[in-house]
């Protein structure tokens, strides 16, 4: 099913898109939801981000060129981050290039949904816990990033966190292709067994530290390719088997 959150005359709907139109939906998405009876047209409604994220997590550096580059060992701690839910926006929405700030660049990612309370959870197990996959773009501004290493700030601009468009719960997330394009020139296609960290290892290693809830978006890392950007460019960020994200840079208001 692909889910999706929207606008509709300035009051905000979920529901589920079918090939005709938007079914509306209430109730909680992850364990009890209904269909209301409205439904609504594509092209009348403004889509935002498919969830307000309880956290975002997101793990560096995971994709390799080819597979000659894989290295021997897995990482024994993969290296994390929290990105500020308040980095969230929807497609079509500007991001916003901070003031002062000379380089910013796109990442285009395959974003886990978390639909069950997950602790001390095997890899074997993991997609059990999932509830859908979406499109997510892992803005970055190395500017930001501290002397030690610390990502957090760099990541966490409001409107860094571009998600969507849907939530796609029919996906095999094994056999998928991460790709963007700037300005129309694609930039990223890799597939995802170019990963380093598979999706159930961060995962699962995540469970062991922490207990992860319904709503929780997990990025799991951007392929080769990802670029500095300029304002007034576009980004589009795809994973055939969802849709496409796409967004503009702009500058920051004066």
């Amino acid at each position: 099913m692909k889910f999706i959150r929207f606008r509709s005359k300035e009051t905000i709907y979920q529901g589920v898109l079918t090939e005709e139109e938007i079914r509306g939906i209430e109730g909680d998405l992850f364990s009890n939801w209904s269909y209301t009876g409205k439904t609504f047209s594509i092209k009348d409604v403004t889509l935002l981000a498919p969830l307000e994220p309880n956290q975002v997590i997101g793990i560096g550096a995971n994709f390799i060129a080819t597979e000659a580059d894989r290295p021997a060992e897995v990482p024994t701690m993969p290296v994390f981050f929290f990105k500020a839910t308040s980095s969230v926006i929807g497609p079509e929405a500007d991001i916003v290039i901070p003031s002062g700030v000379e380089q910013v660049k796109f990442e285009s990612e395959l974003a886990v949904v978390i639909g069950k309370t997950a602790k001390n959870i095997a890899e074997e197990d993991v997609f059990d816990y999932v509830f859908g996959y979406t499109v997510g773009n892992d803005v970055t501004c190395p500017d930001y990033f501290h002397e030690n290493g610390h990502w957090t700030l760099g990541k966490s601009f409001d409107t860094f966190t571009p998600l969507g468009p849907l939530i796609e719960t029919d996906v095999d997330p094994l056999n998928v292709s991460v790709k963007a394009t700037l300005n129309g020139e694609e930039k990223q296609n890799s597939h995802v067994q170019l990963m380093i960290v598979s999706t159930q290892r961060m995962i699962s290693y995540l469970s062991h530290v922490m207990t992860l809830t319904p709503g929780d978006v997990i990025l799991t890392g951007s392929p080769v390719g990802a670029e500095m950007i300029q304002t007034n460019d576009d980004i589009a960020c795809t994973i055939d088997e969802i849709g496409t994200l796409q967004n503009r840079f702009v500058s920051a208001s004066k």
